[in-house]
This record gives structure tokens, C-alpha cells and sequence, in this order.
């Protein structure tokens, strides 16, 4: 296929990062520990026993990040904010020189023509909120409320678009149902009323923005095709229940106002709580990695390493690995279609659905260091982008509105508890002296943006 994928007029192009990825100065200002900073502080949770108390030092470098997403053409800039840099304990007394930081960037991002495009949670939960029960508790939903009034009170006058959380259903089961996320706490089936509270978290985020007066709020969720790994009854009914689980316990409250029948019973559910989740939004954020195939767990059959984490054996659900001509260096299937299939089928599911903004995509590659002429050759991850970007226009083409599409990620950086191996970023970023050097695929975004209609 030659020459660039060109989107509608309008369509807007973007990069995506997350604050404890990338920002460092873990005592920089005030900040206070996040639940991410206790868990890699454990033996064994992050591959090689890295952690994010410098990352890639963004908290000192953000002008020198900002200059890399403004001169590639970038419309938009997502990131996030720190809930304990903001708070240190997730509640009371707003820390200052934490919330200064993100004036700065704010103001940096608008005086480079970038709309700043934050979420206000990405994982890092204040580690005083987990040890009073954390998402398994009702009030860490109501404080988080507080958090996004606190910040639309501070930039609401510069920012206009927000985004409450990010991928609820990747921390419930990574780090409350399983136990290879923060915070660790592997609880299976137990995990789902942290699900509740997220969703009620992010209800009352909206409330709280709206009253602010924000222009527009979404959420960015993660999504992905589940098939059965074949015809058996045993499969299809594996492959319904993993689907519930991962992408409608969390879509169906917000786009329907109602829990999937498979879960609702075991959801601490309270008056008013759907009527709140299903408020409506602006725009609905899809992140989109690769699909998943699912089968009924054959006895004795090895299961291991065919996803990021690995399902305990005695649920009723085992993953094989999808159909695909080739992965990532992360071991993830490239299967652009994927894309398209995922929004279509949102489409089709929830006739209420908001426009739709990609707000992850991106794939690692194990891209060689910077040659002595400064080149870092990725052709990899600009295949890959190009193919994913066709996706879109084949969703757009069948009905599917979408309205924007932000690269995983700006910048390589801290791939949570796959330390710093992976890299998914346009620039590339040395581990040693943190110097940054834009990939051949950032010259490619840049061209691609170029060359959109107007």
C-alpha cells in the first residue's frame, strides 16, 4: 500500500503519556508515595527491579517533551496528572508545587500550539487512599471527585477537554483480581467492587467537571475483540464471560446505565449509582493493542506466556494466543483489523455512543540505539501505525465516528512492570544519559500530519 493514510477534515492527531511513566522527581516537590511506588519497591514485580522514582525525567525536561510533540504537528497532547503530586495523601491539603508543575506544562503546551488533553488518573493511586481500603473502598470514589474538582478549579480556565480515568478494567484485573499490577492484590472475582468504584469515581468526575464548566469529558477504556478459540459450547461460553469481564462490565454502565447480567449481583451497587456512571459525555476514548482468543481450560494445558500476565489456572477462562502474521517485540499480535472490528462493534452495541477518540495505540519494538548520524531506524512501528490508522478509516467507513487518534506513546518510558525494555515511544530515549532522539516514525507522524487535508 503506498502514500499516507488521509483522515476527514478535523480529524485530530495526537501523543499520549501518563505521569508515572515518565515524570521522575519522586520528592521533587512534595509529592507522596502512589501505590505504583510501593509495589515496585517489592522484590520481583518489575522485570530487571526498575521503578519510575526518575523515569525519564519529565518533570525537569517538559519543555524539551513539549518542543517533540509541538514540532511534529501534534494537535493534541494527552498526559496525566498525579493524584499524590497534587495530594500527597488523596485527600485534604492540595500540595502546591505539585499542582505548579502542571501549570507549567499546561502553559508550555498552549504556548506551543498543543491542546493539553489530561487524564486525571492513570494508575497512581495514593498510597494513603490504598491503605484505607483503596478501590475496594466507596469512599476513594468521592475523594477522587474532590481530586478532579480541585484540578478544574486550578486550569479549567486552559483546559478544555479531560478525561477521567484511564483503562479501569486493566487495573481491576491486573492489580486487584490478579497480582501483576500495583497494587498487587490478587483477589480474583473479589476484585469487581473496585470496578463499581472506578465507575462511580468517573461518574462523579464528570459531575464535577461539568460543574466547572468543561468544554468536553470522556474516559479512555481499553478494548479488544474476543473470539473463542473454537466451535465448543465450552469455548464460546469462556469467551463471553472473559469478554464481559474485560470490555462491557465497565462500557455497559456508561453507555447503557446497566451492568452486564453475568456480574450485576456481585457489584456493591447503591441507588443512584447507574444514573451517575451513564452521565453523558463529550467523547469516548478507545485504547486498542491486540485481540484475544479464549478457550475452556483444557487439563493440562500450558497457558503461560501467551498474554502481558498470566490468568490463574483455576479460573473458567484460558487465553491461546490470537491468529496473527506477526507481533511486537513485546510478544503482542499486530492485527490491525482488530481495531476496526472493536469499533464496530461498539457502534453496534450502544446506540448512544459518543464520538469515539483513539486514545492509545502503539506497539514496542526493541529499537538499536541512535547511529552515529542520529538515525533511529523503526519502519516496524511506522508499518505498524500505518496499518492501524487504515483500520480507523475502514471503522469511519462503516459508520463508526471517530474523531481523533493519539499515538502510544511520545516517548519510550516506564512499561510498568516491564521496566524499561519496552519501548513504544516516537522518541527514543537513552536509558544512561535520558537524551532524547526522535525515531524515524516521529519524522513519519510528522508527515503524515502534513500531508492531512484541512
Amino acid at each position: 500500500m503506498t502514500g499516507l493514510p488521509l483522515l476527514p477534515p478535523g480529524f485530530r492527531f495526537g501523543m499520549a503519556t501518563s505521569a508515572y511513566q515518565i515524570e521522575g522527581a519522586f520528592d521533587a516537590d512534595g509529592k507522596g508515595p502512589s501505590i505504583w511506588d510501593t509495589f515496585t519497591a517489592r522484590p520481583g514485580t518489575v522485570r530487571h527491579g526498575e521503578h519510575g522514582r526518575v523515569a525519564i525525567d519529565h518533570y525537569h525536561r517538559y519543555a524539551e517533551d513539549v518542543a517533540h510533540v509541538a514540532d511534529a504537528g501534534a494537535h493534541d497532547y494527552r498526559f496525566s496528572f498525579s493524584w499524590p503530586r497534587v495530594l500527597p495523601t488523596g485527600t485534604g491539603t492540595v500540595n502546591e508545587p505539585g499542582l505548579d508543575f502542571y501549570d507549567r506544562l499546561v502553559d508550555e503546551l498552549l504556548a506551543r500550539g498543543v491542546r493539553p488533553v489530561p487524564t486525571i488518573y492513570h494508575w497512581d493511586l495514593p498510597q494513603a487512599l490504598e491503605d484505607a481500603g483503596g478501590w475496594l473502598s466507596r469512599d476513594t470514589a468521592y475523594a477522587f471527585a474532590d481530586y478532579a474538582a480541585t484540578l478544574a478549579g486550578r486550569l479549567g480556565d486552559r483546559v478544555r477537554d479531560w478525561i477521567t480515568l484511564n483503562e479501569m478494567s486493566v487495573q481491576v484485573l491486573y492489580g486487584y483480581a490478579l497480582t501483576a499490577h500495583a497494587p498487587g492484590r490478587g483477589l480474583g472475582f473479589g476484585a469487581l467492587p473496585a470496578a463499581h468504584h472506578q465507575l462511580l469515581a468517573h461518574g462523579l468526575a464528570v459531575r464535577a467537571l461539568r460543574a466547572a464548566g468543561a468544554a468536553t469529558v470522556g474516559v479512555a477504556a481499553q478494548h479488544f475483540p474476543v473470539t473463542p478459540a473454537g466451535d465448543d459450547p465450552a469455548d464460546v461460553a469462556a469467551a463471553e464471560l472473559f469478554a464481559t469481564l474485560t470490555n462491557w462490565t465497565f462500557a455497559d454502565p456508561i453507555l447503557r446505565g446497566a451492568y452486564p447480567d453475568a456480574v450485576r449481583d456481585l457489584l456493591p451497587v447503591r441507588d443512584g449509582d447507574l444514573e451517575i456512571i451513564s452521565a453523558p459525555l463529550d467523547f469516548y476514548g478507545v485504547n486498542y493493542y491486540e485481540p484475544t482468543r479464549i478457550e475452556a481450560p483444557r487439563p493440562g494445558r500450558d497457558y503461560r506466556g501467551v498474554l502481558e500476565v498470566e490468568i490463574p489456572p483455576d479460573l473458567p477462562f484460558a487465553p491461546v494466543p490470537p491468529e496473527a502474521t506477526s507481533r511486537t517485540d513485546f510478544g503482542w499480535a499486530i492485527v490491525p483489523a482488530g481495531l476496526t472490528t472493536i469499533l464496530t462493534t461498539l457502534h453496534d452495541r450502544y446506540p448512544a455512543l459518543p464520538p469515539i477518540v483513539i486514545t492509545e495505540n502503539g506497539a514496542s519494538f526493541h529499537d538499536a540505539p541512535p547511529s552515529p548520524d542520529g538515525r533511529v531506524a523503526d519502519e516496524r512501528r511506522t508499518a505498524y501505525l500505518d496499518a492501524h490508522l487504515r483500520a480507523v478509516l475502514d471503522a469511519i467507513s462503516a459508520g463508526v465516528e471517530v474523531r481523533g487518534y493519539y499515538v502510544w506513546s511520545a516517548l519510550d518510558n516506564f512499561e510498568w512492570a516491564a521496566g524499561y525494555a519496552e519501548r513504544f515511544g516516537l522518541v527514543h530515549v537513552d536509558r544512561v544519559t535520558l537524551r532524547r532522539t526522535r525515531k524515524d516514525s516521529w519524522h513519519w507522524f510528522r508527515s503524515l500530519i502534513a500531508a492531512q487535508p484541512g
